[in-house]
């Protein structure tokens, strides 16, 4: 049984995730961190039978007794409860969109120095992490692309942690080429979008999205998109979650995107 510390676990994607922990026969729930609900066993707040896990706003607390700790929070939560993990050796699944490249160069460089892993993804869901994989080898041979992220009018963050997952992979992969420099844009150069290592990148917040991703590849004459479309529904990142919970054990440091868990060969 792996024991898991689920942060986040009221919370629209949480919610689902908790369920399936509860649900999985090698998978135990130790702690639950959330602000909202804190004091209420698990089972209550999910309309289910009681657990003996009570919802905690303490952090430490949460974090007893747990191997892994599966984080679907705020940017602004997450670093701080990913190092108190690290910190204590438990391993990290992060679902939590917002943070950068610098804030994951920061937390590789402290689990690895730990023993510990953390996986972290933009998306955990299957189809998000086929197109993160078809994109990639598409850059290997197209090198026109560009990357447009769409979401919920409210969401704080932009670009969405998917978009930017993929942008920083894809600049891995080679800078793409322009057909005109950007410092030269005439007009209002920020509609080209921002530039995340090397690829520009294109927010669209507006009512009746839920989270969608998509690249674009170019030739002359001819393009491809690469798009993934999430429902209304959280239940697409359960599968995902849990598959990296199970793994991240496994791994020292910090290790980016689902698709290099299901394509680790």
């Amino acid at each position: 049984m792996t024991k898991i510390c689920m942060a986040g676990a009221t919370g629209w994607t949480g919610r689902a995730i908790t369920a399936g922990i509860l649900e999985a026969p090698d998978l135990e729930l130790t702690g639950a961190l959330a602000r909202k609900s804190a004091g209420l066993d698990v089972g209550d707040v999910l309309g289910r039978e009681a657990t003996g896990v009570t919802v905690t706003a303490d952090v430490g607390e949460a974090l007893e007794g747990a191997e892994v700790l599966i984080d679907y929070t705020h940017p602004e939560a997450v670093k701080e409860h990913t190092r108190a993990a690290i910190h204590r050796g438990i391993s990290v699944v992060i679902g939590t969109s917002g943070l950068t490249a610098v804030d994951y160069a920061k937390i590789n460089a402290e689990a690895y120095e730990a023993g510990v892993g953390v996986l972290a993804a933009g998306n955990f869901s299957l189809t998000a992490a086929l197109v993160q994989h078809f994109a990639l080898i598409a850059a290997q041979h197209i090198g026109h692309f560009e990357v447009i992220d769409y979401a919920k009018a409210a969401k704080p963050d932009a670009p969405s942690g998917t978009a930017r997952e993929m942008a920083e992979r894809l600049g891995e992969v080679r800078q793409p080429e322009l057909g005109y420099p950007l410092d030269k844009v005439g007009g209002t150069p920020e509609t080209r979008g921002g530039t995340v290592n090397g690829v520009q990148v294109h927010a669209v917040r507006l009512p009746s999205y839920t989270a969608s991703v998509e690249a674009i590849f170019a030739v002359p004459g001819a393009r491809m998109s690469l798009r993934h479309d999430a429902g209304e529904s959280a239940e697409p990142y359960v599968t995902g979650t849990l598959a990296a919970a199970r793994k991240v054990r496994e791994v020292r440091g910090l290790v980016r995107g689902l698709d290099r868990l299901l394509f680790a060969e």
